[in-house]
This record gives C-alpha cells, structure tokens and sequence, in this order.
C-alpha cells in the first residue's frame, strides 16, 4: 500500500469452530449488521435501493433477514472470525444456562 499499512490479522486458519458456535455465528452476524445499522443512521444515512454517498442513502439500511447473501456472508465472517480469534488467543466461550 501507498502508506505503508500492511495488514496482519490473527492466522485462525487451524482453528474450527463447534456447532454451538458456528450456530452463534449468525446471531452475532445479525448484531453485527444492526450494529453497523445505528451507526449509519446515527451518522445521518436512510435507506435508498442505491448507494449514494452524497446524499446517504444505501440498500443495506434493511433488517439482517432482508440483506442479500453477499452482505450476510461479509457479516457472518466478521462474525466468525472474531470467534476464532478469542479462541486462538486462548479464550474460552461458554454458554451459560439457566
């Protein structure tokens, strides 16, 4: 890159998620998204069937169910992948039952 920024995110390569987890993945998923979500239309964005930066409109102003695959699957790596970096730093996840 032109700056000088060369990224290096965690290698989870040999990390493999149980079903517990790869099943939380799509819950985190839809937070993630709702997260993006508020922050855009805190920063004054509403839905438009195009992205216009100029006016803040874009399509994925939708609830996660909406959202075509490519944007559930960008979600879903974030997801994941933040999941497999908890455990690949040592972390455990558990879920605490009532």
């Amino acid at each position: 890159m032109e700056n000088g920024y060369s990224p290096k995110p965690i290698d989870t390569t040999d990390v493999e998620l149980s079903e517990e987890l790869l099943l939380l993945t799509e819950q985190l998923a839809r937070n993630v998204h709702d997260n993006w979500a508020i922050g855009r239309i805190n920063d004054g964005w509403t839905y438009g069937p195009e992205r216009n930066d100029t006016l803040k409109h874009n399509p994925c102003l939708v609830d996660y169910d909406d959202l075509p695959e490519s944007e559930k699957e960008y979600d879903r790596n974030t997801a994941m992948e933040t999941l497999k970096t908890i455990l690949k730093l040592g972390w455990g996840i558990a879920k605490i039952t009532e």
